[in-house]
């Protein structure tokens, strides 16, 4: 293929190839060519450009196919619009010769093509240029189409379209010739051609100015006949233009004066007119009688009007949404007009009005819908409320004159009934679309919506009557704050006009559908409705019976309010469960006998009214069944058996009973059929056994009654496909954008569409989407579905006898009939048929004997056999289930056999289609049938059929057929994968355009293949290359494709071949292509746009974005006006998209799509996307919010009022988003928090202002999020505060967002200020109206949040600023306190419950953050003094926040105890169910308690550690002692826990109550912790573990805990599995906290037991004392009852984790080196010291004895964590680990155990073998270890010899050891390390035990002496060998003063000449070192001190040396010169070496 990459064709390389290649080479090369032409320059194309035409023109002659024709004809034309033109007329004279030529034959036709091809695209090029020749040009073709056949008039009116696009105006001469052309074109019977006749005219009429003026009507009926017998692409196209024809007449400015006065405007009333024409009569013309004759009906056809009513949607379309507020009164009342009894026909039968209706509500749904925006919505649904009422007081009028004449009155009744229908479902849909946004509108008194569609309830008509209550059911899921109110008004309207039949029916339907509102609703409704619904229907049920002209409609009403009441769920239902069983058995007869005497006595109307009852009971089972699974146990079940037997007894003598009373009961009984089949499906087979062969034989009857004459495959057959198999049958299978009015065009002319009034049951199912009116089938149709599914059930369950003679029976049944009704039985039979063996597989069970086969096999045979396609594919999958179910080879392979025989044997279409299917299921269900010779056989047929260019059926189905082989044989295939993919590349270059099913087929052959090489298609070899290249060629073929779902099959094949060979795709077609089909009319092909656009986004979001956006600037003519790409980007367009998309599943790919796009690209394009989502938030600025919007604005110039903003941003075109709907205004509030979390990840400058500017200055094209922070509060602030309560809960989540990150941001300008200050006021606003009293509860909770995030982030300081929001919590705490009862009833209590919860967690959260701020500023601040500036500005206004709260407390820690005590009790398991309260919590109800429990899970944690927080404050005194009992108790309620068990007088003790809420905290806390679920927040964690730490703050529960040893081990233990199972530092940290506390606890216990002892025994012996502490006398701990045991487990667990060299299995393992020290990270290092600091407090909780078992332990953890962590860091500090380990070694040394008489010496072995350790540490062993620090080795031998008893460290083998390391440590020459070890030698030369210290004194001090004396051999050169100096000088000070008298003088006279030697005098301090000067003035400042202090031994040195006096006198004088110089720093010198000495002074002694 490489050959074929060149500019001219390599015509060597072509002819050396076969007539394939040929094919695919030249297109290759034509496409390559494309490309090239563009690409090179013009004098390049000139100079080949003769050779160029000649070898296009050649391929003329060489019959190319259709994709290379049109590529050939687009070459040409790029060529010459280059290159130069004048030989393009001699070009187009060829291409005219060729086309006028007289060969006839098939094989020159290809060449005749060509040239129509080639003509079309030069004339769109080169237009103008050729205006001489086009007369003759067009002249040619249209002679040439008379002769032509369909493809050649495809091709010529595709190619006149091109001619008029190219020469615009030039072409008038021609325009009448081409419209008559057209004309005729448009009514042909190839739909293709009447699609391109559609274009053609499209393209005319942009010029042609009399086909929207005079001809106008013409153009309109040749539409109406074009959609008779069309197809759904002829309806689009041929829509589209009968729309814009007419849009066109009433926007036209007509051109021309005088000369065209004859023309007139024509006015909307005759466009309107001429459509309702269409729509009325269709396409009345002389051809009208004789179809009427043979259709037998008198009324248009449907597809005709399906057509007009897309035609309607085009032309308001087109129009526009503007046009559309304007006229809307107008259009709304001639749309109504349509189903009116002004036109009788159109509403003759109910099927045709119930078309007529569907077409109507399409209609409006799409205008009023799809165009206009939530404002213009809401005056729309005035409007429609108007029609409303004016059709009302038609009827009230028609009514009150019924007394007087009758007849007229029921017309006018029934003649606004389906104008009323279609008005209140349309009004229904827009409020259920407009959400909360609607809330004004039923607000507003005037417009009266909600009184308007009540009144309408009464209404005569049953349908009307439905709507309205659906329209009302609408209303309460929009705006859930009407729903309870709703109901109420229902449920008095009944009972006040209880003897109305119309009211009866009409407000029973209206409460169905509002309870099946409900569970849209989350907030729900109060549980004591369902209670009021109950007794209601109870009522109706009971009270049926005194009036028979109700008795019917009460029966209903009551029956269809239970089914409606089990939607509510078992929480509800199982309170009235009992009354609907005992309904249920009361229905139903008890015996046979009672129902034969039944039968003798009824007469026609009260079988009519049992009939409806049973019916009735057996619908409310059902719906109990299907809501309530879990009520359903097995004595429920037992309860609802005994009536089912009656039940199936009736239905076998309902034909009987028919007979006695005739066709009254007809209905009645199909229904009650209809009612039973349903409940049975739904029960498990076995609750019915004894009846299976009577329902049996019933079904049999029903499936092959007589009288059926409809034959419904299209609803039926559908589910018993494969969904994959229906894409070969119609496309109106599939799904479209217009699936609502195409269904009934599928269901065929006689049949009705689902309507609601078929079945009012169905107005509270649960499956119903959203919006979509429930469209049940007539009961004639859904009995059949209902059977036959019931069929497939019970056949599969009785005995195979039985099932054996049922198939008998019905193969005998098909062959007993004839003609139509034959076809009706087998459908039903193969239905059935189907059912079963679905059933069968999906049960893995087994057909049986043998002779079952034979039946079945024939039964399905003779369906895939059938002319209906359904039906045959429906067989197809049979004839697969088959062989699966009956699961034996030799019976898969005969099915094989005889699917090849009847193939190779067959020529009809049917058998080859229904047979090449057949195998193709098979092998998708049995593995492709093992052998590889099936495969072949298989293969080699379907090749065969494939091919049948004579029948595109036979070629389409033997492709999918080939598609299904293809997958299912996966690698097995390889071997034929080249051959099949050569066919698949022939025939997409040959199959006509025309046959698209078989492209599609082609497309997915393509697909499967790319699929079954999957990334093999990334290799290098020549044979990968080549399929990986037909692949492309391939896809390009069907990407150039007209039609639409070929394109998305393209689309498939690209983006399978883009996961596996992302190189090889070219991305910018790709996404070019993507970009140019986003607004398809193709719902499919919209679908694969952004599948496809998902998956690219994953992998490189930002190419595809650009690409984008370069392809838009670039081809501006291609790219649809709806996707505004080139202003706001990919993005923008997919946010434009997502507004304006209806399906559910696309809608939810442009979401993901963007999110990875946003994930992957937001913080680069931080700009770009925040503006999105601001002019998404900011485009709505509608009602109310504008005003607070525009305050919050800075001055942005002088902008006039408020609405002078709103109008110059609506006429201003550039804004990108018009109007967009709250649900995208949600996700685009929810883009802005995912931006802030995606920054998060990314650079800190996003959140540090200082940072960002400054780098924003650097470079502008840097962007930071805390730039833009004014934009996020007003984006939050914009949501928050609008009228749709979704986006509200967005906004506030913003808010939320933005305070959590951008709190602690301080402000550069403002020193101690923060960023968010500027924002209070916004802040505030935003959170006000989310506290008014209609605000549903969410919204509150949510606005608590906020709040308390708001005051506990501390950006506000000011206490009187922070009021206002704090004002806001104390409302909402006002509202709260009178608990569960005082809050709203618009809601279910569990809503109160969570807005009860949601303020008592605010004020939990700002109660902590008060404390702690109030404990961290308490704390003794050394370092900083608050200044008058901090003070100001709050950093010490931390008791403000706490006396905020303070006035509060009271009320707060009640309501606070009695949420964690109704927490406790919710949470109980369910076996505790019977000892609750029965009347529930202080905040839930017990009914509603299982909603409840979630809301308490969410705050249950932070209202723990508040409430312990508290209890803490109060060091758990109680205040009062009467206050006691009620401060446990809830509220209001005067109970409390202790009632259940006790009289309620006893009040308890102070003692008893603290006792109460200690165990209440201390339970909840560790039920928790014990059992963490994977879902525990952080959060909710780190509250129950900080709870405790404040619990344990006091004395009190301390000594609870430290007394209740076991208490104290089970906390551990559980603390332990925290440990183990968070990885989380902070948690481990904090649970380590609880642990020291815990122990301190137990410390006190001991030390208190130990102290009363002594006051006991005072005077008694020592020896007698018992033994405290564990471990007691034996010094044995016992796991499990030991505390001290359960911590070190614990201590070890930590450690071992951090530090895993300290296992000692591990550590003393072989082949285990050891490892270098090491540092840990900060968390680790914290988590260690933690451990230690535990583990130091051990042995005080120990008796000596117990204190000896452990110390090993905590010796040999101590010294493990010096010797792993010991690292030399820079500075000689100590690694916060070794810092933590000296400080607990220093713990465990001085503890009073080692100095215990009874543990005294084990202690001291123990901690010599310690020493010995430390000293051990330094020898290397295998010179490993040679990295430790010897800093922290000598400190720690140091804190041995300064902490340890002196027994310890004085023996003479240790102290030579230590000794020694002390003299090598003072031979390293680094600086530091002697610095740090003079300072340890200080301390130790100053330990007062002599003993001790002298040894080191004698041993060391000749070291420090020498050390000194080098000073004036090596001057000091830096600051750290100056302080090595200082630091000997301040040893040997400190050594005279330990020093005894007799040796004092020596030292001094060591010392005085040292000192002296240091000394510079006044020549040379000049010019000395500063480090020089420093040591000098060090010098000085101590011979002033000493001289006095020792003044004789100062004389005498003085005296003996008179150079050291001389020096010393030298200095003094140039001392004080220089003091006189600069007398301010004269303390100076004082205080260098006191700090120093402070600071280095470690902290371990």
């Amino acid at each position: 293929m490489e050959l074929a990459h060149s500019l001219l064709l390599n015509e060597e390389a072509y002819n050396q190839l076969g007539e394939v290649q040929k094919a695919e080479f030249i297109f290759d090369w034509l496409r390559y060519l494309e490309k090239l032409l563009l690409a090179t320059s013009r004098s390049d194309v000139k100079e080949k450009q003769k050779t160029l035409v000649e070898q296009l023109l050649s391929l003329l002659n060489s019959s190319p196919g259709p994709p290379t024709r049109k590529l050939l004809a687009k070459n040409l034309g790029i060529l010459y619009s280059i290159g130069d033109t004048f030989s393009v007329y001699e070009t187009i004279d060829k291409c005219n010769d060729l086309i006028r030529s007289k060969d006839d034959s098939p094989s020159y036709l290809p060449t005749k093509l060509a040239a129509v091809v080639c003509l079309g695209s030069l004339y769109k090029k080169l237009g103008r240029i050729l205006v001489h020749t086009f007369t003759d040009t067009v002249g040619n073709i249209l002679k040439a189409m008379k002769s032509a056949e369909s493809q050649g008039r495809y091709e010529i009116m595709l190619s006149l379209q091109n001619i008029l696009n190219g020469l615009g105006t030039a072409a008038t001469p021609c325009h009448r010739d081409v419209y008559k052309a057209a004309k005729s074109c448009l009514t042909d019977r190839s739909m293709a051609v009447r699609c391109a006749a559609a274009k053609c005219l499209l393209e005319l009429q942009k010029e042609a100015i009399f086909m929207w003026s005079t001809d106008l009507d013409s153009v309109a009926t040749l539409c109406f006949k074009s959609f008779e017998g069309s197809n759904y692409d002829v309806r689009i196209t041929v829509s589209k233009l009968l729309g814009t024809v007419l849009a066109k007449a009433i926007i036209s400015k007509h051109p021309g004066t005088a000369s065209r006065q004859s023309m007139r405007r024509v006015s909307l009333e005759e466009v309107l007119e001429l459509l309702g024409t269409g729509f009325l009569r269709g396409s009345s013309g002389f051809l009208r009688a004789s179809g009427d004759m043979l259709k037998g009906t008198s009324s248009v056809s449907r597809d005709v009007r399906v057509g007009v009513t897309q035609a309607y949607v085009v032309f308001v379309s087109t129009l526009g949404g503007t046009w559309l507020e304007k006229n809307f009164a107008a259009f709304l009342s001639h749309i109504l007009s349509l189903v009116s009894q002004s036109h009788p026909k159109a509403t003759q039968t109910q099927s045709d009005a119930v078309c007529g209706r569907r077409c109507v509500s399409f209609i409006l749904r799409a205008t009023v819908g799809g165009l206009l925006g939530e404002k213009a919505q809401i005056a729309a649904a005035k409007d429609i409320c108007q029609a409303i009422w004016k059709l009302k007081k038609v009827v009230d009028a028609a009514m009150s004159d019924g007394n007087v004449e009758t007849r007229p009155g029921s017309t006018d009744v029934t003649a606004s009934q389906h104008m009323l229908v279609c008005a209140l479902q349309e009004l229904g849909n827009l409020i259920y679309s407009l959400g909360t946004t609607a809330a004004p509108l039923l607000q507003d008194s005037s417009a009266g919506i909600l009184d308007s569609v009540i009144s309408v309830i009464l209404h005569p008509s049953i349908s009307v009557r439905l709507a309205a209550a659906w329209c009302l059911h609408g209303i309460a899921v929009a705006t859930p704050s009407y729903l309870t109110a709703l109901v109420d008004r229902c449920v008095g309207r009944l009972a006040v006009l209880k003897s109305s039949p119309e009211a009866v029916t009409g407000f029973s339907f209206a409460l169905a559908a509002l309870l099946g509102a409900v569970k849209h609703c989350p907030l729900g409704i109060p549980h004591g409705k369902g209670k009021v619904i109950m007794t209601l229907a109870e009522d109706l049920l009971c009270s049926a019976a005194q009036n028979s002209r109700l008795s019917a409609q009460r029966t209903q009403a009551g029956w269809l309010l239970i089914a409606a009441l089990m939607t509510l769920g078992p929480a509800v239902v199982s309170h009235h469960l009992a009354r609907v069983l005992l309904l249920w058995k009361c229905v139903f007869p008890v015996s046979p006998k009672d129902l034969e005497t039944e039968k003798s006595r009824g007469d026609s109307f009260t079988w009519q009214v049992t009939l409806e009852g049973r019916a009735g009971a057996l619908c409310a089972i059902k719906s109990f069944v299907s809501h309530c699974g879990d009520l359903l146990t097995g004595e429920v079940i037992q309860r609802l058996l005994p009536p089912l037997p009656c039940a199936v007894d009736l239905l076998t003598q309902l034909s009987s009973v028919l007979k006695a009373y005739g066709s009254p009961l007809k209905t009645p009984s199909i229904v009650y059929r209809q009612r039973l089949y349903e409940l049975l499906i739904l029960l498990p087979p076995e609750t019915y056994e004894g009846n299976l062969c009577a329902i049996l034989k019933e079904l049999a009857a029903d499936l092959t009654a007589s009288d059926i004459q409809v034959a419904a495959s299209a609803f039926l057959l559908p589910p018993l496909c494969h969904q994959d198999d229906l894409v070969i049958l119609s496309p109106l299978l599939q799904e479209t954008d217009h699936r609502f009015i195409e269904e009934q065009l599928l269901l065929g002319n006689g049949i009705a569409c689902g309507s609601l009034e078929y079945d009012p049951y169905s107005i509270c199912k649960k499956d119903v989407l959203g919006d979509s009116v429930p469209k049940p089938l007539p009961p004639v149709l859904s009995v059949i579905s209902s059977a036959i599914k019931l069929f497939g059930v019970v056949c599969a369950h009785v005995g195979e006898a039985q099932r054996l003679l049922i198939l008998e029976q019905l193969l005998d049944s098909i062959k007993h009939t004839k003609g139509a009704r034959q076809q009706v039985v087998q459908l039903h039979v193969v239905s059935s048929l189907s059912s079963f063996l679905k059933y069968l597989a999906g049960s893995k069970g087994n057909l049986g004997p043998e002779e079952m086969r034979r039946p079945a096999v024939a039964l399905v045979m003779g369906a895939l056999e059938s002319p209906n396609p359904l039906l045959r594919c429906a067989a197809a999958e049979a004839w697969a289930r088959l062989a699966q179910v009956v699961d034996d080879g030799a019976f898969t392979a005969a099915l094989a056999q005889v699917s090849f025989d009847k193939l190779k044997s067959a020529r009809d279409v049917v058998t080859r289609t229904g047979y090449s299917l057949a195998l193709g299921s098979l092998y998708r269900y049995l593995g492709g049938i093992s052998s590889s010779q099936h495969l072949n056989s298989c293969v080699g047929i379907l090749y065969t059929l494939s091919q049948d260019s004579t029948s595109p059926d036979v070629q389409t189905w033997a492709l999918h057929s080939l598609s299904l082989i293809i997958d299912s044989a996966g690698p097995l295939y390889h071997m034929h994968v080249e051959s099949t993919l050569s066919l698949i590349i022939m025939l997409l270059l040959n199959v006509p355009p025309t046959h698209a099913e078989v492209h599609q087929s082609l497309g997915r052959c393509l697909n499967a293949l790319i699929t079954t090489l999957g990334p093999e298609l990334q290799g290098n070899s020549t044979s990968i290359s080549t399929l990986r290249t037909s692949c492309l060629l391939g896809c390009a073929v069907m990407q150039d494709n007209p039609d639409c779902l070929v394109q998305a099959q393209a689309i498939y094949c690209l983006q399978q071949l883009h996961m596996f060979a992302p190189r090889h795709v070219n991305l910018s077609s790709l996404v070019s292509c993507l970009c140019v089909n986003l607004c398809s009319p193709y719902l499919l092909l919209r679908r694969a746009v952004l599948a496809c656009l998902r998956q690219l986004v994953q992998r490189e979001a930002a190419e595809v974005s650009e690409h984008a956006v370069m392809l838009a600037k670039d081809n501006r003519d291609e790219f649809t006006p709806d996707a505004n790409i080139r202003e706001v980007g990919l993005e923008g367009a997919l946010l434009t998209l997502l507004d304006k998309e209806t399906d559910q599943k696309l809608c939810h790919d442009i979401k993901e799509t963007l999110n990875h796009m946003l994930t992957s690209m937001a913080v680069d394009k931080l700009s770009f996307w925040l503006k999105l989502c601001k002019d998404v938030l900011a485009a709505s600025a509608d009602f109310t919010t504008v005003t607070c919007v525009d305050t919050m604005q800075e001055e942005e110039g002088d902008k006039g009022d408020d609405a002078s903003v709103l109008t110059t941003r609506n006429d201003d075109k550039s804004y990108p988003f018009t109007n967009p709907r709250w649900a995208t205004r949600v996700f685009a509030a929810e883009c802005v928090c995912r931006i802030i979390n995606q920054c998060e990840n990314a650079h800190s400058a996003h959140f540090d202002i200082a940072l960002a500017q400054e780098l924003k200055k650097r470079d502008s094209r840097n962007d930071f999020l805390v730039l833009h922070l004014a934009d996020l509060i007003r984006m939050a602030f914009m949501a928050a505060t609008d009228h749709s309560d979704q986006l509200r809960l967005s906004g506030l989540e913003t808010l939320l967002v933005v305070i959590r990150r951008f709190a602690a941001i301080p402000e550069p300008e403002f020193p101690g200020h923060v960023i968010l200050e500027q924002y209070q006021a916004n802040v505030g606003a935003a959170l006000r109206p989310a506290f008014t009293s209609e605000t549903p509860p969410d919204v509150t909770a949510k606005a608590c949040q906020v709040c308390s995030a708001w005051i506990a982030s501390g950006v506000v300081s000011d206490l009187n600023d922070l009021r206002r929001v704090h004002q806001l919590l104390i409302s909402s705490l006002t509202k709260i306190q009178a608990g569960k009862e005082a809050l709203s009833h618009l809601y279910n209590e569990s809503a109160s419950t969570m807005e009860i919860l949601a303020v008592l967690k605010a004020w939990a959260e700002v109660y902590i953050i008060a404390v702690e701020r109030h404990k961290s500023h308490r704390q003794p601040l050394k370092t900083m003094t608050c200044s008058e500036e901090s003070v100001r500005n709050g950093s010490c206004s931390s008791d403000g926040l706490l006396d905020l709260v303070h006035t509060d407390l009271g009320t707060l820690s009640r309501l606070w105890l009695a949420a964690l005590q109704d927490f406790a009790l919710i949470t109980l398991p369910s076996e505790f169910t019977s000892q609750l309260p029965v009347e529930g919590g202080a905040f839930y109800t017990a009914e509603t308690s299982e909603n409840a429990k979630m809301h308490y899970y969410n705050s249950w944690a932070l209202i723990l550690h508040a409430t312990a927080l508290w209890l803490t404050s109060t060091g758990f005194v109680v205040a009062d002692p009467d206050e006691g009992a009620s401060h446990l108790s809830r509220p209001v309620t005067p109970t409390s826990m202790c009632q259940g068990s006790s009289s309620g007088a006893v009040v308890k003790s102070p003692e008893d109550v603290c006792t109460d809420r200690f165990h209440l905290i201390l339970g909840i806390s560790v039920e928790f912790l014990c059992s963490l679920r994977s879902d525990a927040t952080l959060e909710n964690i780190m509250a129950c573990l900080h709870a405790l730490q404040a619990l344990l703050d006091v004395p009190w529960p301390r000594s609870k805990i430290g007394s209740d040893q076991d208490l104290g081990i089970e906390l551990l233990n559980v603390l332990h599995r925290v440990i183990l199972t968070r990885e989380s530092p902070s948690i481990q940290l904090a649970s380590l906290e609880v642990v020291r506390q815990i122990i301190c606890a137990a410390q006190e216990h001991v030390q208190e037991k130990r102290r009363s002892a002594e006051v006991d025994d005072g005077a008694a012996e020592k020896e007698t004392l018992p033994e405290f502490g564990e471990g007691k006398d034996t010094g044995g701990l016992v796991p499990g009852k030991s505390l001290v045991f359960a911590t070190l487990e614990l201590c070890v667990c930590i450690l071992v984790r951090q530090l895993p060299d300290l296992n000692p299995k591990l550590a003393g393992s072989p082949g285990v080196k050891a490892t270098k020290p090491q540092v840990l990270p900060e968390d680790g290092s914290r988590l260690v010291s933690a451990a230690l600091g535990v583990l130091a407090e051990l042995p005080a909780v120990c008796s000596p004895e117990g204190s000896i078992s452990i110390l090993p332990t905590i010796l040999y953890l101590t010294i493990g964590v010096l010797r792993e962590t010991a690292v030399k860091l820079p500075g000689g500090q100590l690694s916060s680990t070794v810092a933590a380990s000296l400080q607990a070694l220093k713990g465990i040394l001085s503890s009073p155990m080692a100095r215990a008489e009874k543990s005294h010496t084990a202690w001291t072995d123990l901690l010599r073998g310690a020493l010995t350790t430390v000293l051990d540490c330094w020898d290397p062993v295998d010179g490993t270890h040679q990295e430790l620090d010897e800093l922290s080795l000598l400190t720690a031998i140091t804190v041995f010899i300064l902490s340890a008893s002196p027994e310890v460290t004085t023996i003479p083998c240790l102290q030579k050891r230590c000794i020694e390391k002390f003299k090598a440590t003072l031979e390293i020459k680094d600086p530091v390390i002697q610095i740090k070890t003079y300072q340890l030698l200080l301390s130790i030369f100053q330990y007062p035990n002599p003993a001790v210290s002298y040894p080191y004194i004698y041993s060391l001090v000749s070291s420090v002496v020498e050390k000194l004396q080098e000073v004036d051999k090596r001057k000091p050169e830096d600051i750290t060998e100056l302080q090595v100096f200082q630091e000997c000088i301040k040893v040997l000070e400190a050594l005279v003063t330990v020093a005894e008298e007799q040796h004092r003088s020596q030292l001094v006279a060591c010392l005085l000449p040292i000192l002296i030697s240091f000394l510079l005098d006044d020549n040379t301090l000049g010019s000395a070192t500063s480090v020089m000067k420093s040591l000098h003035d060090f010098a000085l400042q101590h011979l002033m001190q000493i001289g006095p202090q020792y003044s004789s031994v100062f004389k005498n040195v003085m005296a003996s040396s008179p150079a050291l006096k001389a020096r010393l006198e030298a200095a003094i004088k140039g001392n004080q010169e220089s003091v006189k110089v600069k007398i301010p720093t004269s303390k100076h010198p004082k205080n260098p070496g006191k700090n120093a000495s402070i600071q280095l002074k470690t902290n371990f002694f």
